[in-house]
């Protein structure tokens, strides 16, 4: 294989050389930050001989790479993958079947969130440099050091994945790795509906209904116009501001003007879109009194640390990080009599799940 594609031909060539693999190995460079849309800036590849780049840069129609990355009889292989799914989806289509190495490690016993370096190095002993971990990959040309650094990064991965197997066979959890990996299988889950992007704010615990639809409609608005405009959504709208909104319910122009750190630019542009949103959340005038802060409450927490002290003596049972079997939030959601959480399904239910019901 080449070690950078820069032509059809050459893309070509590593396509057709991939499909007869069993395995291969995956990662992507990508920036992120000036736009909505990740830029894919390079792809590199691997089989159990060789490592290459691809440069969409140069070569932007990756459709010959379609065929294999959709194989089902051939595995892809990567680190932290999620990310690097959601940047191929657009431009190759959907990877699968996927094996992430990240993920396996977690249930091997490493770090629920161990980096690919530190996995490298303790799995098969070899130290990889650092050097670019900053690069803009966008410029042109590569260095040869730029092109072997981002080799390095699938050269370890179809290794990596057979001791990982065979760690997770001898601890009988390939069934549990199975469940994990069955997740990545979702096109759905790699983007962000404009409808459910008001989930990923902080700081509206406690909503009235009201406040909650403004909170959807607004998030969705905003997730919509960044899409237009493949601008980060933080550019069209900050959280911080966002949330303000919500909580002070303004009416009028004047009012949204008067939000905290509110753009004079988005009021003078916007300002009709955005109190629309607000009129067709439909929430009472005067508002209810804004949510604050409430005091915990002392049985429910004591609940929450006497689940966390089970999960703890699971984990060390296990040889797992705690957080791999349930997080803190999903106890207190146990706490809360919530019992569409994750911990409750598959073999985290088994593991640990129905001992936190009993306890509960």
């Amino acid at each position: 294989m080449h070690s950078i594609a820069t032509t059809c031909a050459a893309l070509g060539e590593i396509a057709s050389r991939l499909a007869t693999q069993p395995a291969i190995g995956l990662d992507t460079e990508f920036l992120r930050e000036r736009t909505y849309r990740a830029q894919l800036c390079l792809l590199q590849v691997s089989d159990t001989g060789q490592a290459a780049c691809i440069d969409p840069i140069a070569v932007p129609d990756l459709s010959a790479l379609a065929p294999v990355l959709g194989d089902p009889r051939v595995v892809k292989v990567l680190h932290a993958s999620r990310q690097d799914l959601e940047v191929l989806l657009p431009t190759a289509g959907m990877v699968r079947p996927v094996f992430d190495t990240q993920i396996a490690a977690a249930l091997a016993g490493e770090a629920a969130q161990i980096g690919y370096g530190e996995l490298v190095r303790r799995l098969l002993g070899h130290e990889l440099p650092k050097a670019h971990t900053r690069t803009d990959w966008s410029r042109r040309p590569l260095s040869p050091e730029q092109i072997e650094y981002a080799l390095d990064d699938v050269r370890h991965l179809l290794p990596l994945r057979q001791a990982l197997t065979e760690r997770l066979e001898r601890l009988g959890r390939l069934d549990w790795l199975a469940e994990e990996l069955s997740t990545l299988d979702d096109a759905s889950s790699l983007g962000v509906r404009p409808e459910d992007a008001w989930r990923r704010l902080k700081g509206l615990a406690g909503l009235d209904p009201g406040r909650e639809r403004l909170a959807r409609l607004l998030g969705a608005w905003r997730e919509r116009r960044a899409m237009e405009r493949d601008r980060p959504r933080g550019w069209i709208l900050e959280d911080a501001v966002l949330r303000e909104i919500v909580l002070r319910v303004p009416r009028t122009p004047e009012a949204l003007g008067a939000v905290p750190d509110m753009p004079p630019g988005l009021v003078k542009h916007c300002a009709a879109q955005l109190l629309e949103c607000v009129g067709e959340a439909d929430i009472p005038d005067p508002p209810p009194p804004a949510p604050t802060r409430a005091r915990p409450d002392p049985l429910k927490t004591a609940l929450v640390r006497k689940l966390g002290a089970i999960s703890q003596a699971v984990a060390i049972e296990l040889g797992l990080s705690p957080e791999v079997l349930v997080t803190r939030r999903e106890l207190e959601q146990l706490a809360d009599e919530r019992r569409d959480v994750p911990v409750l399904r598959g073999w985290r239910r088994q593991v640990i799940g129905e001992r936190l019901l009993a306890a509960i």
